[in-house]
Formats: C-alpha cells, sequence, structure tokens
C-alpha cells in the first residue's frame, strides 16, 4: 500500500511552483537546485549530505542526457563543415523544390521525420532531418521555432507513440501489461494514435497560420545563424559531399533497419557517420595536413554548442529525475522510491474503479509521469495499471494500456521542455518557446483521445 509522506506534498509543491515560473517564461534552475537540496534534506535530515544530493542528481542527469548532447555535438560539427564547403546548400537545393511555402514545408518536414523515426527512432531522426531539412524550410517561410514544432510532432509525438516498425514502446507496454503479441498493442492503439495525431497537429498547423499571418517579415527574422569561417576556397567540387552524404545516411537507415537497432544503437551509428564525415569533408575542403586541426576546431564548436544547449537542461532535468524510481534510487539511496510514481499509484488506489474511473485514472497518471520528460518512463507503470484494472473489473487490458502508452509518449516526448531538447538544438530555438509552443495542441490532443476512450473502452 502506498502512502504519501511530506516528502511527496513538498515534492509537488515545487513541481507546481516550476510550471508556474515556467508559465511566466522564467528560467527554473535555482528553484530546481534548491528543490533537490530540500528534497534530500528531508529524506536525509542532514545538510551536509542534502548538499551533497544536489551534485549527485545533476550528475546523474547529466549522464542520461549526455548521450544526446554527443549527437547533437556531433551533427553540429558536421553540418558546420558542410556550411564550409557548400554542400549543405546543395543538399538543400533540391528540397525547396517540395517546399514551395510554409505550409508545404511544415507537413514535407513533418512526415519525412515520421517516416524516419520509425525505422532510426526519433532522436537520431529528428537531429539528422532537422540539420539538412530545417535551413530550407525556414528559406520557403517556415519560421525556425514552427519547424521545431513540427519535428517534435511528427517526430517523438506520432512516430514515437505509434512505434510500427522497432516496435520498443509497445513492447514495454504489453510486457508489463501481461500480454504476449506485441502487435495486439499496436492494433489497439491506432484508434487513439489517430485521434491524438489529427487533432494535435491540427491545433499546431491552425495556431502557426494565424500567428504568421499577422507578421510579414517572419522570414527575414527567423534564419537560423551559421557561422562563418574564414578559409581558403575548397579543393574539391562539394558535389561529391553534396550527393554522398544522404546516400551514407540512408544505407545507415537500411541497416538499422536490417539489423533491428534501436534507442542508443541507431543513435550511435548516426553520430559515427556524422563523424566521418566531418573528417572527410574537412580533408577535401583542406586537405589531409590542415584538416587535423580544422577537425578538432570543428569538434571543440560542435561540444561548445551542444554544451551551451544542455547545461541548464541537466540541471533542470536533475530534479524531476527524483520522480522515476531508477533515477531516483541513484540520487537519493537505494531505500528511494520515484516520487511522481508514488503519487500515482496512491491516487489509482483511492478511486472507485468503472469504465469512467479507468480511463480517467489511467489519463492522470499517463499525464503525471510524462511531466518527467521521459516518453517510455511511464509505459511500465501504464502496462501495469491497465492489468491491475483488468483484474479488477475486467476492463480491456490492451485497450487501457493501448490509451496510457500514447497519452504518455505524446506528454512526455513534445510537451516538457527538457524532452525536446535536440530539436529545439538543432533549430536553434529554446526549449521552453519549444514546449510552449506544443503544450495547446497536445492538451487538445489529450482531450479529444480521452473522449475517444470514453467511446472505445
Amino acid at each position: 500500500m502506498i502512502t504519501l509522506g511530506l516528502i511527496h506534498y513538498i515534492y509537488l509543491a515545487i513541481i507546481i511552483l516550476v510550471i508556474g515560473i515556467i508559465f511566466f517564461k522564467k528560467d527554473v534552475v535555482i528553484p530546481c537546485i534548491l528543490g533537490i537540496g530540500i528534497i534530500g534534506l528531508i529524506k536525509t535530515s542532514n545538510v551536509l549530505e542534502a548538499v551533497q544530493i544536489i551534485y549527485r542528481a545533476i550528475l546523474v542527469s547529466g549522464r542520461e542526457f549526455i548521450e544526446i548532447v554527443l549527437i547533437i555535438s556531433m551533427v553540429n560539427a558536421m553540418s558546420k563543415s558542410l556550411s564550409d564547403i557548400g554542400a549543405d546548400e546543395l543538399i538543400v537545393n533540391p528540397l525547396r523544390k517540395f517546399m514551395i511555402n510554409k505550409v508545404v514545408a511544415f507537413f514535407v518536414l513533418g512526415f519525412t521525420v515520421t517516416i524516419t523515426s520509425w525505422f532510426i527512432w526519433p532522436t537520431p531522426a529528428t537531429v539528422f532531418i532537422g540539420a539538412i531539412m530545417v535551413p530550407a524550410a525556414v528559406k520557403a517561410g517556415l519560421p525556425k521555432i514552427w519547424a521545431a514544432v513540427a519535428l517534435s510532432l511528427f517526430g517523438k509525438g506520432i512516430a514515437l507513440s505509434s512505434d510500427f516498425f522497432i516496435q520498443g514502446a509497445p513492447a514495454i507496454t504489453a510486457k508489463t501489461a501481461g500480454i504476449n503479441d506485441t502487435f495486439i498493442i499496436v492494433r489497439q492503439s491506432i484508434p487513439f494514435w489517430i485521434t491524438m495525431s489529427v487533432f494535435t497537429v491540427g491545433t499546431a498547423f491552425f495556431i502557426m497560420k494565424r500567428e504568421t499571418n499577422k507578421v510579414d517579415d517572419y522570414n527575414e527574422q527567423q534564419h537560423i545563424q551559421e557561422v562563418v569561417i574564414d578559409k581558403d576556397p575548397p579543393l574539391h567540387n562539394p558535389k561529391l559531399i553534396a550527393i554522398s552524404t544522404p546516400i551514407v545516411f540512408l544505407i545507415d537507415v537500411i541497416f538499422i533497419y536490417m539489423f533491428k537497432l534501436k534507442g542508443q544503437g541507431a543513435t550511435a551509428l548516426i553520430g559515427g557517420t556524422a563523424i566521418l564525415i566531418l573528417i572527410f569533408t574537412s580533408i577535401l575542403n583542406f586537405g589531409v595536413v590542415k584538416s587535423l586541426g580544422e577537425v578538432t576546431r570543428y569538434i571543440k564548436d560542435g561540444f561548445v554548442f551542444g554544451i551551451k544547449v544542455f547545461a541548464p537542461v541537466i540541471v533542470i532535468g536533475a530534479f524531476f529525475f527524483l520522480g522515476s524510481e531508477n533515477t531516483a534510487k541513484e540520487i537519493l539511496g537505494n531505500n528511494a522510491t520515484g516520487l511522481l510514481t508514488d503519487m500515482a499509484m496512491y491516487i489509482s488506489s483511492k478511486i472507485t474503479l468503472s469504465s469512467f474511473s479507468v480511463i480517467s485514472i489511467q489519463g492522470f497518471v499517463a499525464v503525471i509521469l510524462g511531466v518527467s520528460g521521459s516518453a517510455f518512463g511511464g509505459l511500465p507503470l501504464m502496462g501495469t495499471l491497465a492489468h491491475a484494472f483488468n483484474t479488477a473489473i475486467g476492463t480491456d487490458t490492451s485497450k487501457v494500456a493501448a490509451f496510457g502508452q500514447v497519452l504518455s509518449i505524446w506528454i512526455g516526448g513534445t510537451a516538457i521542455p527538457w524532452s525536446v531538447v535536440s530539436v529545439a538544438a538543432i533549430c536553434d530555438v529554446k526549449p521552453f518557446d519549444l514546449a510552449r509552443k506544443n503544450m495547446i495542441p497536445v492538451i487538445v490532443g489529450i482531450m479529444t483521445t480521452v473522449i475517444a476512450a470514453f467511446i472505445l473502452i
């Protein structure tokens, strides 16, 4: 039996405070650091240990984010080398034929990242597609913040909540729900996935049209800044790089699909490929001898960019990692529990069960767990609750689990600042600005998906 104590109520109060500060568009690094210290003090009753917990939380958060920091840094370094040789322009030119205006650019960008994400996972897909296609979308009139919205909603929303091909998400949900066939979860999620996707993207598109139609000079203000580096003319025609870069990444996609790579494996392949392209481009641009120093400079610049973007995110994420049991144990000790998970389980145990209350509980728990910013973090609990509800009143386990999966992934993947940081970084926008743009569309999507659940479950 889960019971809530002072530490849970204080944690919830700090979350509400942080959300309020975000609403007023202020930075939340200080409240998060102090919040970690307060939770540490309540947990240990020792000031010295509480101070150590602040550092430990940031260390754990940094380790959780390091993979995204690396992929962003590597792709950024590669992008700068492509820009210096002029290959990026040649790669983008064919895409301009399709991106004739901001409306077409929004959907071309979105559908491209969706299809790519189905096969190579959203994080590497959004980074790769964003690096190549966002400049073309911006030049077609799509503001970079809305390019980021398209990448996040289609990649970490539509693609990840369905996960038809890699099936990492439904596999987790099915396993914890006691369902042997993962495809059952995939099939049952389709109505909820379609509802959430159509209404969320539709709302985002409507808001984008309304905002951009009011401003005439978006195109001049929204270009992504490029670093101009004094250099000698390239030693070789950049067409070789412009042609080979997409081909090499396409081969990566094929390998990822053939060898069923996902998560860290897919990201590692994309990151390693980016480094090799960086080296090859630098050699063609500067020659073998001079490239020895130039590659180092590109990597330094890439890491400066990555750390600059992620430094505050790592600190903020450290506080919210207290909500997940695995990371909470690393931060607070082996006897710690996930504070958000505890609250979700407590609420579910205090409400009389019916079909209406099951949907309400599953949806509410998905929202709470999504706040942690981990799209997959809530899936085990979604499956577990669905199985428990089936045992209690006989609801359809697969439908309830699939409903929770869709909501949890959409909230955790698109509406929380630290979950959209990779997309924000590649589009050169602030994660908090992107999360705010996503918030209203995602809320509309949640409301309509909950209505669909009341009808279908």
